[in-house]
């Protein structure tokens, strides 16, 4: 049985099904299936040992191997790769990196992976340089259910694969991230094989830095990045942070005080360098110094007072708040912005996941779960899906072709009859909607079957309970 190859399966599958076995040959295919995985799970247990934290930086396709890789790897080694279960999770770990869908953050979804098809969630969403994104995963069950996380940079002009910038394990439940560049940005979430289960991925941003200024302080933001200065000769490069005179301003980071000097344009000043990072923070207008060059300082160290000094001796009492690197200043808000908002309420039916459906109405199918995101097509009324996953009012399903997006939950139903139908004439039962899928059986003129949507030219229709599929009407 080991040597036995995927394409002679199937061929055996198509053969045997019509003499009335296939169900047993499946279940012969997915002993074996079992019996290598028990093999892998040996394997790999060991591995688990090693790898129980988040990892960062380029991985395997990339560099250092993530948990994901390593799994795929075991898959490798114990022979599965050839086989269509183990072809599938490969070709579903690809896929949710070359098709994602697109969110935008905050977000929150929850789905459930079928222990039967191999698959793989991928989206893609945009993030802004000194957001710090905060990646929560919640799992039924928690245990015996092994789920891998990566968030990666996606593939650019460049570099024709993405690159790995954290993963976490079967174990860990949360990943971390500062963001280095403005830009897009992917995660991936996958099982290992033949496991199911549920899984509720939540995902925020908030900052990567203290606030500078003391937080009992009543203090507000006057003045943003980019605001013109002089007449519109020049942009502002920081964030103004308005507080009342002699304030305490701290470290919003641990790190060490570079420079402590005074010039006409910010009055009284501190550099200061955070332990490894690539840029500067600069305090600008303070009314007192209290650091000294060369001094180590920790997050909320008090370094400086507010005030008005320098070209702000005409305005009220503030910090100038900025951040420099090689390149020059960047826009320090992102970084230091405190407000972390929730991720939109989950209503749609979570009963209804892992279940068929069908439309009850045309409705869109989008890329992302708004309808201000690009729309792929629109499905007509009775058009049947899978529903994989929800987030907000919307449903993430994958359709009988293997195409995949968001529908409007309340544009979906679970599947039941929709009307009794006799046939006029002998017609083929396949199992997927294209005269190419195998044949289940040759319905008779006069059987009746029940309705329950459609897809393309196809119908799907129900025999009796343990004889369901498609026909071409």
């Amino acid at each position: 049985m080991y040597g036995i190859s995927n394409k002679l399966l199937d061929i055996f599958t198509i053969l045997l099904s019509a003499a009335g076995v296939k169900f047993e040959l499946q279940r012969l295919y997915h002993s074996y299936i079992m019996n290598r995985l028990l093999c892998l799970s040996c394997l790999f247990a060991g591995s688990l040992l090693f790898n129980a934290c988040s990892t960062s930086g380029p991985s395997g396709l990339f560099g250092k191997k993530s948990p994901h890789e390593i799994y795929g790897d075991k898959i490798t080694a114990a022979g599965l790769q050839e086989t269509s279960l183990g072809k599938q999770w490969f070709s579903a770990a690809i896929q949710s990196l070359m098709s994602p869908l697109q969110i935008t953050l905050p977000y929150k979804e929850t789905g459930y992976f079928s222990a039967n098809r191999p698959s793989a969630m991928g989206i893609i969403f945009t993030a802004r340089r000194g957001q710090k994104i905060i990646v929560n995963l919640e799992k039924k069950p928690a245990t015996g259910f092994a789920l891998y996380l990566d968030f990666l940079q996606p593939s650019t002009p460049l570099s024709n694969k993405p690159r790995l910038l954290a993963s976490a394990d079967t174990l860990l439940s949360t990943l971390n991230y500062e963001i280095k560049n403005d830009g897009s940005y992917q995660l991936r979430l996958q099982p290992e094989l033949l496991k199911g289960g549920e899984y509720t991925i939540t995902i925020t941003t908030g900052p990567s830095l203290a606030y500078p200024v003391a937080a009992n302080a009543k203090s507000y933001i006057g003045s943003f990045w980019g605001v013109g200065r002089d007449n519109g000769t020049r942009k502002h490069e920081g964030i103004d942070i308005f507080a009342p005179k002699r304030t305490p301003l701290i470290a919003a980071a641990a790190g060490t005080v570079t420079r402590v000097i005074e010039n006409n344009l910010g009055g009284k000043v501190i550099f200061l360098r955070p332990d490894g990072r690539d840029y500067s923070l600069y305090y600008a207008h303070l009314d007192e110094q209290i650091s000294q060059p060369g001094q180590s300082v920790i997050v909320g160290d008090t370094i400086g007072l507010v005030g008005n000094t320098g070209n702000a001796s005409t305005t009220s009492p503030h910090l100038h708040f900025g951040i420099y690197t090689s390149s020059g200043a960047v826009d320090p808000f992102p970084f230091i912005d405190q407000k972390i908002n929730p991720p939109p309420k989950i209503t749609a039916n979570t009963d209804h996941l892992n279940k068929m459906a069908r439309t009850k109405k045309e409705v869109g199918l989008y890329i992302g779960p708004s309808t201000s995101s690009t729309l792929f097509y629109r499905l007509p009324a009775n058009t049947v899906e899978h529903i994989e996953a929800a987030a907000s009012g919307w449903y993430k399903v994958v359709l009988p072709d293997g195409k995949y997006g968001f529908v409007e939950a309340e544009g979906v139903q679970l599947l039941t009859p929709l009307k009794s139908y006799e046939l006029p004439e002998m017609v083929a039962l396949f199992d997927a909607p294209d005269t190419l899928a195998p044949r289940m059986a040759e319905l008779k003129p006069g059987e009746k079957v029940q309705l329950l949507g459609k897809f393309g030219s196809y119908s799907l229709v129900k025999k009796n309970e343990n004889i369901q599929g498609w026909i071409k009407l």
